[in-house]
């Protein structure tokens, strides 16, 4: 009788589908930070503090959200062995990726806009800081994240990406109670 069970994923499609799942969990996550730094740069402003001393809190507060998000979440599979380190890496690089969309929005409103006066609007300033600036500083952030704060493991290049590793009966014994749970 021939075999009928499914076969396994192809080790590309196992790479693509654990890709997707990473990607979904490092946008949720950033939406959720988004709305934790919209929320408290607003709160901030309502209570008196000065503009940027409140944006400033904000996008700490809310780096602080996506750092927790990724690292117990996003790539909670990954190697997980100095959390400071981790950290300020991830902050780095947030920066990197502030830059990133800063650049977009100097080019097109200081640089373009001298040729064009149309990307000198409010509108095209949105499109070029809002919209492109974020889509390249989200892109970075992603590889960056992915490939210098939370590295992978080699669990994690055979295919089980963004899934928790099974735990057999002859590893229990072995697994530390102090070591990362996830």
């Amino acid at each position: 009788m021939p075999d009928t069970s499914p076969t396994p994923p192809s080790r590309v499609r196992a790479k693509l589908q654990a890709l997707i799942r990473e990607v979904g969990k490092f946008g949720t996550v950033g939406a959720v930070s988004f709305a934790v730094d919209l929320t408290v740069f607003n709160v901030l402003l309502q209570l008196g503090l000065e503009t940027l001393f409140a944006k400033t809190i904000s996008t700490v507060i809310a780096t602080t959200v996506a750092f927790v998000g990724n690292r117990f979440w996003t790539w909670r599979h990954r190697s997980h062995t100095n959390m400071a380190r981790q950290y300020t890496m991830f902050f780095v690089l947030n920066a990197i990726g502030l830059g990133i969309g800063l650049a977009c929005l100097a080019i097109s409103h200081y640089g373009l806009g001298q040729i064009w006066p149309a990307l000198q609007t409010p509108l095209a300033d949105n499109i070029s800081g809002l919209l492109i600036g974020t889509a390249f500083g989200t892109l970075f952030r992603f590889w960056s994240y992915k490939r210098f704060v939370f590295r992978a493991t080699e669990e994690s290049d055979q295919g089980t990406a963004g899934r928790r590793p099974e735990r057999h009966a002859a590893t229990v014994a072995e697994t530390s109670p102090i070591g990362d749970s996830a």
